[in-house]
């Protein structure tokens, strides 16, 4: 017998919702879904930020264009990251995590943005978890 609050449709809703693991990954989504998305959006209006002062000189050596137009293709794969998470957090997770490990790269080679680079570190951390929660929570509607 079930009560009118305790369906066996709701049951396992709330269960999945009271769950610390699922809310960590619902959490991280939300957060690497809206960040790079926002985040790639600022590098056409440099609202923020002046983004292509973070590029490093030897990058920005190799890129073709200037600084600038190398910001432009950043913009587009941090949204498409952003929507990666929201779509496949599994693979999306690990694309934020290597795009991170970039970015480090490029940080630590330019004097002054050390504290970014360990901020990047960071988040990129949290990438790499909302991936391994992504593998159980996933398409998942109840708690293993």
């Amino acid at each position: 017998m079930t009560s009118a609050t305790h369906t066996p449709s709701t049951a396992p809703r709330r269960a999945v919702l009271s769950d610390s693991g699922y809310q960590a990954f619902v959490i991280l989504r939300v957060g690497f879904t809206v960040a790079p998305i926002l985040f790639g959006l600022d590098k056409f209006a440099n609202l923020l930020v002046d983004w292509p002062a973070y590029l490093a000189p030897w990058i920005d050596d190799v890129v073709p264009g200037s600084a600038q137009a190398a910001m432009y293709a950043v913009g587009v794969i941090e949204i498409v990251a952003g929507l990666a998470v929201a779509l496949a957090p599994r693979f999306g997770g690990w694309l934020v995590a290597g795009w991170l490990a970039g970015i480090i790269v490029n940080l630590l080679t330019v004097p002054g943005y050390y504290d970014i680079a360990l901020r990047d570190f960071g988040l990129l951390l949290g990438a790499v978890a909302l991936a391994r929660l992504a593998q159980r929570y996933h398409g998942e509607r109840r708690p293993h």
